[in-house]
């Protein structure tokens, strides 16, 4: 099992101290907010791609790829009835991809519950719609970056568009391109009425990549959900990729939150 943690965990921290920390706790994955790099994907220079990617390898580290992907954007919208703000949409993201490959990572997980929400007077078969035009824009930049892009599941409280991983599955499945793929989020994964290994294992084909988190928000391991059944069906379905730890209450500390979530897994995966 591979671990990785998520770069925004260490907020204001240098780079370099992140991730020689992330290193230290036995992660050897680092996962990045492109918001933490520069206000937008555009933006961010070559030589800033080129200093990031170096400091992940110097600290032993491999770049996962990235998260949150259009976060603190403006004007961007995946599921829009503004055929205009869906093409901007599209051409972000390959933006996107493309800044992922340079910094040596692989995975674009797109939760984005902001900018997929559905708006008034769009249906969820339109928005079905849209998605699959926009994801069928990127295929062609995906391939050529070797980049994968993972739909995510999020529960009710953050969106109303894609909250199940069926929802998600089905237009993997539609689309069926090997570039896009599942991920599955732990926190989301609790609102769903289908225990989290059953999830794991129905959709075990597709799946391409696990954040860990508890649905309080914080590290796996900081509250009650228990974590020994999910990784063993991550054992069970023969799972590969990489297990992201993403929080969003940071309030046991950075340092904390690094060490004690990585120890929490790598004890729950010996059982």
């Amino acid at each position: 099992m591979k671990f990785a943690i998520c770069n925004e965990t260490f907020q204001d921290w240098p780079l370099e101290k992140a991730f020689s920390l992330a290193a230290e706790c036995g992660y050897t994955g680092i996962e990045i907010a492109p918001f933490t790099l520069g206000a937008a994907a555009g933006e961010i220079t070559v030589a800033q791609r080129r200093a990031v990617r170096q400091a992940a390898e110097a600290g032993g580290l491999e770049v996962v790829g990235l998260h949150w992907l259009l976060a603190k954007t403006e004007g961007l919208h995946l599921t829009s009835p503004e055929a205009d703000t869906r093409r901007r949409t599209v051409e972000y993201l390959k933006e996107l991809i493309w800044l992922c490959a340079d910094l040596g990572g692989r995975i674009l997980v797109f939760g984005s519950p902001q900018q997929r929400n559905l708006l008034p007077g769009v249906t969820k078969n339109q928005a079905d719609d849209y998605t699959l035009q926009a994801l069928d824009a990127l295929l062609i930049v995906l391939e050529q970056s070797g980049a994968v892009l993972a739909l995510e599941p999020l529960g009710p409280v953050e969106t109303n568009y894609l909250n199940t991983a069926a929802d998600a599955a089905e237009l993997i499945h539609r689309l069926a391109a090997p570039q896009v793929r599942l991920h599955l989020d732990c926190k989301a994964m609790t609102s769903e009425a289908e225990p989290i290994p059953e999830l794991l294992a129905r959709h075990a084909s597709i799946l391409a990549h696990i954040h860990a988190n508890d649905p309080n928000r914080q590290g796996p391991g900081f509250g009650k959900l228990d974590f020994v059944p999910i990784f063993k069906a991550l054992k069970q379905i023969d799972y590969q990729g990489w297990v992201s730890v993403e929080v969003f209450d940071y309030s046991p500390g950075v340092e904390r939150l690094a060490r004690e979530s990585i120890l929490y897994m790598q004890e729950c995966s010996k059982s």
